[in-house]
């Protein structure tokens, strides 16, 4: 018996969102809002917290500096049931805070700083895979996942000890590497999915089967586009399925893809078919949207199939 049905590595910290950001100044230095509120994020929070609520025995594998967001994350994560063991405290760096402006359709805007650069190193502590079924890198191309050898290295462990990875991905926001950086490291991905925005930028492509050709001919065995309002695209050697996005009214869209991938990878695991849990990973993306924050909305497996079972079968 497995302790983990997942870990999930990657970037943790606390978001700042306001939403409703007016930009007209009401004095010299004052500005308006409808909104602001803290939440925890980073992909991987958002992934590990989401999988916990769906019921996956989940752990996290990141870094938290020894400060009062550091402390605010873990304890979100530990009330969503994740198991907090793996999380690496650090004295020298803090954890890193995000600004994020939500506007009226649910889009976003997001400040980073320095603090999102610190690349702690999942690979010397790869010895927690053995207890796992499966890992999610929380975002390739973004700390710490936007270093090659980190990359290969984390991917081979996974590789040598036979455990699925799935892999989601962003556009880089300090170290800017390109497909051909990390050539050996693909073939070692069971999952890759981007959103279209991130595929158009690494691929140069348009066309959303085009984009996901790529990836493939460069040995990634499955990807997933996340086409937002246009649902999601999945696609390899033998089916390509294409499913609409749930009818559903967007609050905010922060942290929507993170849910879907955290459904899709726990549905997989269970042992869903493809199209089954492109189909509950939809609902999951499309109940993120309906509240402000990453993990707001989402409260369980239960509420989801509630979901799937009012809305058409497509």
């Amino acid at each position: 018996m497995k302790t983990y049905d997942l870990i999930c590595i990657g970037t943790a910290l606390v978001d700042s969102i306001i939403r409703g950001f007016d930009p007209e100044p009401v004095s010299a230095s004052g500005y308006r809002a409808v909104s602001g509120s803290l939440n925890v994020g980073g992909e991987a929070v958002n992934e590990a917290m989401a999988a916990a609520k769906l019921g996956m025995k989940t752990g996290i594998l990141c870094s938290l500096g020894q400060d009062a967001a550091g402390d605010m994350v873990a304890a979100a994560l530990a009330a969503c049931g994740a198991d907090t063991g793996l999380i690496l405290r650090s004295e020298e760096h803090p954890t890193p805070v995000t600004t994020m402006f939500v506007h009226e359709d649910g889009s976003r805007q997001s400040i980073t700083n320095k603090a999102h650069q610190y690349n702690f190193h999942p690979e010397k502590n790869s010895a927690c895979f053995d207890n796992a079924r499966a890992i999610l890198l929380g975002s390739l191309f973004r700390a710490p996942f936007d270093d090659p050898e980190i990359i290969h290295a984390v991917l081979s462990a996974a590789a040598a000890k036979g455990i699925p990875v799935f892999a989601d991905t962003k556009i880089p926001n300090f170290r800017f590497l390109k497909l051909s950086d990390v050539a050996d490291s693909l073939p070692l991905i069971d999952y890759l999915t981007p959103n279209e925005d991130e595929a158009r930028y690494y691929t140069g492509k348009d066309d959303p089967s085009d984009m996901a050709q790529v990836f493939l001919d460069l040995g990634v065995r499955n990807v997933i586009l996340k086409l937002g309002g246009r649902g999601c695209l999945f696609q390899n050697a033998e089916e390509s399925i294409c499913l609409p996005a749930c009818g559903i009214r967007p609050v905010d869209a922060t942290g929507a893809g993170d849910n879907f991938v955290a459904g899709f990878t726990a549905e997989i695991l269970r042992g869903a078919s493809h199209a089954e849990a492109l189909r509950f990973a939809n609902a999951c993306g499309a109940i993120c949207t309906t509240a402000v924050g990453a993990s707001t909305a989402l409260k369980d497996r239960e509420q989801v199939l509630r979901f799937l079972a009012a809305s058409p079968r497509v």
